[in-house]
């Protein structure tokens, strides 16, 4: 398997050429491996209602695997990723618009199967376990969420068999556990992450910022301007971080916090006050009906 590095942020592609959208397995594989040559393949993995956030994804598979390679998108949404209480009804389903912008990235194919494709047997049986990593911060919040994302992510592993599978940084607890399962399991992938873009004010790209009013908007921008507080003192330690983070929060209006954390990288756990090197500093809070997640890596000495 080819062993890149991760790519940084890249401009929008010119679109080449059409991407063939699949609804079944059959058709996917078909479409995806219409011959033996041997090249470099990656997938991103989406809910649908793509943005830019989803197209950096896309344009860096791209070039992870250059003009000769295959780049497959799939969009999926997960019922086993919501609980009682959470959108999937609400979740915005806009498939034509998500190919376009898919093609436009990048992407060759486009799978987009029906709940029924995925899990023809009915809800699984045997999910994937996300363990204790699963369990704390979003896993917390949203009990369950980890293992069904886990089980369909390892579902499309196997049906996509990707040299490379790409994710976004702005779901920095998906992302760690993703890899986890990877290595634990023996997923032969590289698993690779892409830098969180963001609006010019600084908000997160996010499929649920569409549900914001334009006041509610306005609030959800003390999360990125706390967590930016947080990195600017971070090689003060661990503490300076979390305090002006902390502290930027306090001051803002509109919001429901659930969590600020300074976070281990590869445990997503609690970094000590002694902690040094790189950790994740996230934040999760609820602007209007709308719960958002935001994160941003930090140094710390």
């Amino acid at each position: 398997m080819a062993r890149g590095k991760q790519p940084g942020k890249v401009q929008r592609a010119p679109k080449v050429h059409r991407a063939v959208v699949t609804h079944t397995v059959d058709d996917f594989e078909a479409a995806f491996w219409p011959d033996e040559q041997p090249v470099d393949n990656a997938v991103v993995m989406t809910m649908g209602a793509l943005h830019e956030g989803h197209a950096a994804l896309i344009r860096a598979a791209r070039r992870q695997v250059g003009r000769d390679g295959r780049v497959a998108v799939t969009v999926f949404v997960n019922p086993l990723q919501f609980g009682a209480g959470e959108d999937l009804e609400r979740y915005p389903r806009t498939l034509d618009e998500d190919v376009k912008l898919a093609e436009e990235s990048g992407a060759d194919v486009v799978f987009a199967p029906s709940v029924d494709e995925v899990y023809p047997n009915g809800e699984p049986q045997v999910r994937v376990a996300a363990g204790p990593m699963g369990e704390r911060y979003e896993g917390a919040t949203r009990p369950g969420h980890f293992d069904g994302m886990l089980t369909v992510v390892a579902k499309l592993l196997h049906i996509t068999d990707p040299d490379f599978a790409f994710f976004g940084e702005k779901d920095a607890q998906q992302l760690a556990i993703v890899r986890r399962m990877v290595a634990d399991l023996d997923f032969d992938v590289e698993v690779v992450g892409v830098p969180t873009v963001r609006e010019e004010d600084g908000l997160a790209l996010s499929s649920r910022n569409r549900f914001l009013s334009a006041e509610e908007r306005a609030h959800a921008l003390a999360l990125s301007r706390a967590l930016f507080a947080g990195r600017d003192v971070a090689a003060q330690g661990p503490k300076a971080a979390r305090e002006a983070a902390s502290a930027a929060l306090e001051a803002a209006d509109g919001i429901t916090l659930d969590y600020l954390a300074l976070l281990d990288p590869l445990s997503f756990t609690e970094a000590p006050d002694d902690f040094q090197g790189e950790a994740v500093l996230a934040v999760a809070a609820t602007v209007g009906a709308t719960r958002l997640i935001d994160n941003v890596h930090v140094i710390c000495r």
